[in-house]
């Protein structure tokens, strides 16, 4: 039987502010510990047994050197468990999950800085000019839920796409399902997409959402990326390259610009991508090839860190933490189970950005306790991930096992 990795990125969920936090205006961010806190000082039982068995407060300790509130039942650890600093120089979702991979992302994205009327008017005239359309809406920096409410109206009556960015390096396109078209919206996405090569964006993004009014307006599983593709191969590429399966699940496939994947499995919502996750170990424990599945639980970034919703993040993680024990049940004596993150979003903090913090490294490994520390890189998993596979060596980060 061979051997298999699995990660899941539980988007988002930092566990503690970076060194280099206060560049970013994030000193001071902790998903993770504001979550706890907000429970502590809420009298909220925070329940995350199965996590915390695997070792995520021990991780936590590792960073912050304090004890989480939550973390007060004497668990017996039985997992692996750490941190990762960033290498790249960003907070983003591309660069989080590329530096994974083993690819650090060494160079600076683009970004639409400005709050108002963010994008350049050339790049908007060529858009206008090749794309056939009368015009647009919003030209901003917006929350996706916000601006969909603000201008769903419009954008119906006007039949013009809603174009808005954020800090990250993004250009995302909101329109109707129905009113727009899905395909439209998607042919619009590619056309962008080229047109913002001299501007070293890392995504556009497909936002189409359906209803009938700002009350309904309501964002649909139809998301899709459009990326760059890595500039070095990653951990993917190696795989695949040497004969591996490499199963990506929900929008990973779209992270890595499809590039480096042999099977691609949409979900949406943290039920059905578990269950997408949990079937894909299943399906493929009697697989002659070393294979590499990583699935990204988007729900705890887009529907509660950017909401800035606290309570919702805690219970998300309660749920979600209630799986675990079914996902270590599919497992093969020779698999690595893994749970990440590729950036923070802290959900008390100022505005609706991602946060620069540490990533937690927790998982499952021959049922022992094995602490990593603090690591340099996220890449780190991804060099793991090679060792266990057996695959050539990466260019970036040191194995853990």
């Amino acid at each position: 039987m061979q051997k298999r990795v699995i990660v899941m990125v539980l988007d988002s969920f930092g566990i503690g502010e970076l060194p280099d936090a206060e560049k970013f205006g994030d000193k001071g961010s902790n998903t993770l510990g504001h979550i706890d806190k907000y429970c502590k000082d809420n009298l909220l039982e925070f329940k995350i047994p199965n996590m915390l068995k695997l070792g995520l407060g021990k991780a936590y300790t590792n960073v912050n050197s304090k004890i989480l509130h939550c973390d007060d039942h004497g668990y017996i650890v039985n997992g692996l468990y750490g941190a990762c600093k960033e290498k790249s120089s960003g907070k983003d979702t591309t660069s989080g999950h590329w530096e994974i991979a083993g690819c650090p992302v060494t160079f600076d994205w683009g970004y639409f800085t400005s709050h108002e009327n963010s994008f350049p008017q050339e790049l908007l005239d060529k858009i206008i000019e090749k794309s056939g359309i009368t015009g647009f809406l919003g030209n901003c920096h917006a929350s996706g839920t916000t601006i969909i409410a603000e201008l769903g109206d419009e954008h119906i009556k006007t039949n013009k796409p809603i174009f808005y960015t954020s800090a990250d390096s993004v250009f995302q396109i909101a329109c109707h399902e129905e009113h727009f078209g899905l395909d439209n919206l998607y042919n619009l996405c590619e056309l962008v997409r080229a047109e913002l090569e001299p501007y070293n964006i890392a995504r556009v993004i497909a936002r189409p959402f359906t209803g009938t009014d700002a009350s309904s307006y309501t964002r649909t599983k139809n998301r899709k990326d459009y990326s760059l593709l890595p500039n070095a191969p990653t951990v993917l590429d190696i795989c695949k390259e040497n004969g591996g399966d490499v199963i990506a699940i929900g929008k990973i496939g779209d992270i890595y610009a499809h590039q480096g994947t042999t099977i691609e499995l949409k979900a949406s919502g943290l039920p059905e991508l578990t269950d997408v996750t949990i079937n894909a170990i299943e399906s493929s424990a009697n697989s002659n090839k070393p294979t590499f599945i990583m699935t990204n639980l988007v729900d705890f970034d887009m529907n509660f860190g950017h909401r800035r919703d606290v309570k919702g993040y805690k219970e998300a993680l309660e749920y979600f933490d209630t799986r675990i024990p079914e996902i270590i049940a599919s497992l093969s004596e020779n698999d690595v189970l893994i749970f990440t993150a590729d950036h923070g979003c802290d959900p008390t903090w100022a505005g609706s950005d991602h946060t620069r913090e540490h990533i937690p490294v927790f998982g499952y490994y021959n049922g022992k306790e094995l602490n990593i520390g603090i690591r340099e890189t996220f890449s780190d998993i991804g060099q793991t991930i090679a060792h266990h596979l057996e695959l050539p060596t990466l260019n970036f980060g040191k194995s853990f096992i």
